[in-house]
């Protein structure tokens, strides 16, 4: 189970710890999934819709360097969601 990291507009970012690199983590938003590098915010994987991508990608951009503790040393915390 991958531990939920925030969720806001229905979307919901979680990371795995021991994950594959590179550093990503994943977004969820109804049947769709997305991966996205913590270090660039590319999404490298899956299939967002456009605004649902945008906010994630606002959202990360705030959180970055705290997803990227979190990756290194795979200590969970929560995040607060973006309003």
């Amino acid at each position: 189970m991958m531990p939920e990291i925030t969720r806001f507009y229905g979307i919901i970012i979680k990371l795995f710890f021991g994950d594959h690199p590179p550093p990503h983590f994943h977004a969820v938003y109804g049947e769709h999934l997305a991966l996205f590098n913590i270090n660039t915010l590319e999404m490298i994987e899956g299939d967002l819709p456009p605004r649902a991508r945008k906010l994630v990608v606002e959202w990360a951009e705030k959180y970055q360097a705290e997803l990227q503790t979190i990756w290194k040393t795979q200590e969970f915390k929560k995040l607060p969601p973006l309003e």
